[in-house]
């Protein structure tokens, strides 16, 4: 049944009832570190259960994709849209999916996959449908103007996110389809990793179970990221060589050239149990460490999910497993990747589980650091109605040192199934101003841009102590080349407010 509902319908919105403890400690502890801030709430007019993080752009804003809502919604078909939000809550719809209207989209429906900003200040993100009903890959202009670049073909669906390579290439994964499967147990194929250019020019890179037994795993999820070492990691949801016949899932590494290494299948610690967790369905973060950090969405000691890390080599490690109390207070089932703060710290959500809700489980906000210790910081629906929302998704952290998110539902109105339209929330925890560079890596003399928080008045751009020339085009951005002589490290940018610092160094590619 989890693959059915993960594979074909991978529905956000679906909801487990759990029997809940209301543990006055853990309320208590919640409530001290409560600072989250609800931004803005969906109401019954631009119904859109948000499902994917944020992306914080080169003007200040902040930019998201919902599943629901539009121009040309029915109320019965998901068309989507594309928004714009500044730090204050206002936002603006820049563009809803489907304007023609009817059955197909050319121009694609909203799926969950979160937007990118590349190094040219476009924007680009995929769908779920496409001029094909297949998926599309598009760019869109910060104003709104949105274009189709690629759709796929047959046996090529559900693009996951992307990323752009050092190459100045995007990268990524179909989650279902590839015509490379001939042994998939799915007839419509076990998903595939692609390379695009911004251009549109296609390359597989690889489709998965080209051999009996899918131990290179079916259905990547997630994404790719692009690792310090300069080749991509990632997961797959199923596959693997545990869990007959449809495997629990691995984790793999891929050169940019498309050589594909399996570093672990999950379900070894032993498979009865998948103490080391089982179907990760969200994509990998590396650490200041090198190492890559995950989850899996079940399995471990209570059978409600992990963290873990594992090094590129492929030892992998489980740091935490959820619902380690009674009534899972901690949470269950991470779903959404996790992101590394500036103090070092992991940041992520749970879909499910917290001391709120007496009949549906509302979802989590937690820290973790490196070595596993992991701090409940926020239980959603502690607010009446849950008002401040429920069923969170993954995090980003804004040059303002906060973190934002979004949740598929609570707020306000009814949803698609009474459960509120979603929400866009930030959540303090007390740290410091910095800045970040787009592209986080480039040679020397390639123009590069720093995005901050108040950045008038800038004095100096380092690049890991070699001075830089500098142009600061508004308070979110400024204008910059890799200076000679500059080595891999921080950057720093002295404004009148003080020294702001990279939150991961620049990489001077050779």
């Amino acid at each position: 049944m989890k693959q059915i509902v993960n594979v074909l319908g991978k529905l956000d919105w679906r909801k487990k009832a759990a029997a809940v403890l209301l543990l006055s400690a853990v309320i208590a502890a919640a409530s001290d570190a409560q600072t989250l801030t609800t931004l803005h709430r969906f109401d019954n007019a631009d119904c859109a259960s948000p499902t994917a993080a944020l992306v914080q752009a080169i003007d200040g804003s902040l930019y998201g994709t919902t599943q629901g809502g539009g121009a040309t919604n029915t109320g019965t078909v998901f068309v989507g849209t594309i928004f714009a939000m500044n730090l204050g809550g206002a936002l603006t719809t820049l563009y809803s999916f489907c304007p023609e209207g009817g059955a197909m989209c050319p121009n694609g429906n909203a799926g969950s996959a979160p937007l990118i900003q590349a190094a040219n200040g476009e924007l680009y993100g995929t769908t779920a449908d496409g001029d094909n009903g297949y998926g599309s890959v598009f760019e869109m202009t910060l104003s709104g103007a949105l274009t189709t670049i690629y759709d796929f073909p047959y046996l090529a669906w559900e693009p996951e996110g992307l990323v752009q390579a050092t190459n100045g290439n995007f990268c990524g994964a179909t989650h279902i389809g590839g015509r490379r499967a001939p042994y998939c147990p799915l007839v419509i194929g076990c998903g595939t990793l692609f390379e695009i250019t911004p251009g549109g020019v296609p390359t597989t890179l690889h489709g998965f179970c080209p051999e009996y037994g899918c131990a290179d795993g079916t259905s990547p999820s997630g994404g790719l990221v692009q690792a310090a070492n300069g080749d991509f990691y990632g997961t797959t949801e199923f596959g693997g060589a545990n869990c007959a016949p449809y495997g629990c899932g691995t984790v793999f590494g891929i050169t940019p050239g498309g050589a594909l290494t399996t570093l672990y299948s999950f379900c070894s610690q032993p498979e009865a149990d998948c103490l080391d967790g089982n179907y990760p369905e969200a994509g990998l973060t590396q650490a200041a460490n090198g190492e890559l950090y995950g989850t899996t969405s079940a399995g471990g000691v209570y059978g409600y999910g992990t963290i873990f890390k594992i090094t590129t080599g492929g030892t992998l490690t489980t740091l935490y497993s959820f619902c380690a109390q009674s009534g899972c207070p901690d949470g269950e089932e991470p779903i959404n990747s996790l992101i590394q703060a500036t103090d070092g710290n992991l940041y992520g959500t749970t879909l499910y589980g917290g001391p709120n809700c007496s009949s549906n489980t509302c979802g989590t906000l937690f820290k973790l650091t490196p070595g596993g210790t992991l701090t409940t910081l926020y239980a959603f629906c502690a607010q009446p109605a849950c008002a401040d929302g429920e069923d969170p998704s993954a995090l980003v952290q804004d040059t303002n040192g906060d973190l934002y998110g979004v949740t598929a539902y609570g707020g306000t109105g009814d949803g698609s199934l009474g459960l509120g339209c979603g929400t866009v929330f930030s959540f303090s925890v007390g740290l410091a101003p910095f800045v970040r560079m787009l592209p986080a890596s480039a040679t020397v003399g390639t123009a590069v841009r720093i995005l901050g928080t108040d950045l008038t008045g800038a004095t100096s751009v380092t690049f890991n102590g070699a001075a830089a020339a500098f142009e600061v085009i508004s308070p979110a951005e400024i204008a910059t080349a890799v200076p000679v002589g500059a080595t891999s490290g921080e950057v720093q940018v002295v404004t009148p407010n003080g020294t702001l610092s990279s939150n991961v160094p620049f990489r001077v590619l050779p």
